[in-house]
């Protein structure tokens, strides 16, 4: 049920008791597991009265092109509607008079090249780091990628051309530091790992490959799964068609990367944000229908999200 090429054979799915003891059932452990709000729950942090900005993390995000503003400012924007402290955008220097005009609770790190990014000053003072939104593959920002890669004592999340990158790299897992979050469309996943005979083989490589390396792989997709280092994958059935559009895979980073920001940890930095943007794409689908559905009506529903979280 929760592979694409099975989808077309089911139905309406209804759950019901069949005399089974629920202390057995609650007891009982699976490697695959549908994500549902009770796990949501028992996981958001709830803010305390006296915390400030510098108690919920200050994020790098390295995004964005000449071309590929949108980008950057989406992921720049999502990350802020997340409640990360502080947000730091490394941008070349033609994209920073679009993201202050656009997000301008946004800081800026400018990039010494016009039109791509080729070098950051420092990334120690940040709590996590998000790469790869509207980035390119020159070879400079390559150098830059695999340079932080060698770097960075803080949570990573990847995602786009930093994925692209790393596709053309022979064992690139390698370089990975514990924890680091990819998140790959499933061309994107084909680029890094090759093809499989089906969802189930592919899944069972995504397992294997989180626990052997300590990292989270998210592959997005209708059912998006998500493959943890302790060996559990999580189905989220959530989300709608309307979210298969230009910018949503940068909003989901910008997600992610806000959460890392605020010290949730990877596995449940990967999920949480894959839950609260579904979710939030749902809410806009209900607000301006599939075909209408933009990034930006993602973003604009995420406050929805969280409000029903912190009662």
């Amino acid at each position: 049920m929760m592979f694409a090429e099975n989808y077309k054979y089911f139905g309406d799915v209804i759950v019901v008791p069949i005399g089974l003891s629920p202390e057995v059932i609650l007891k009982t452990q699976s490697d695959y597991n549908i994500l549902d709000n009770e796990y949501v729950q028992s996981n958001f942090r709830h803010r305390e009265p006296f915390e400030h900005k510098g108690d919920f993390g200050h994020l790098l995000i390295i995004a964005g092109s000449y071309g590929k503003a949108g980008a950057a400012v989406l992921a720049s924007k999502a990350a802020i509607n997340t409640g990360a402290g502080l947000v730091t955008a490394h941008l070349p220097v033609k994209l920073v008079d679009i993201m202050q005009m656009s997000v301008p609770e946004v800081m800026i790190s400018v990039d010494k090249h016009t039109e791509y990014c080729s070098g950051v000053e420092s990334i120690f003072k940040y709590n996590a780091i998000a790469i790869g939104p509207g980035y390119c593959t020159k070879n400079v920002s390559k150098q830059l990628l695999l340079q932080v890669l060698k770097m960075i004592k803080v949570p990573l999340v990847l995602d786009a051309d930093a994925l692209n990158i790393l596709s053309e790299i022979p064992d690139f897992v390698d370089l990975l530091p514990k924890g680091t979050i990819l998140t790959p469309h499933p061309k994107e996943f084909e680029r890094l790992f090759g093809k499989f005979d089906n969802t189930y083989h592919k899944l069972e490589f995504m397992r294997k490959t989180a626990i052997d390396k300590s990292i989270v792989i998210v592959l997005k997709g209708g059912i998006t799964a998500i493959a943890l280092p302790d060996g559990r994958i999580f189905f989220n059935n959530c989300g709608n068609p309307g979210m298969a559009t230009g910018g949503s895979g940068d909003v989901l980073t910008g997600i992610i990367g806000s959460l890392l920001a605020q010290k949730y940890t990877p596995e449940n930095a990967a999920i949480l944000g894959v839950w609260f943007h579904s979710n939030a794409g749902d809410l806009a689908e209900m607000h301006v229908s599939q075909m209408a559905l933009t990034a930006s009506d993602i973003i604009d529903c995420l406050g929805d999200i969280f409000s029903w979280y912190e009662i």
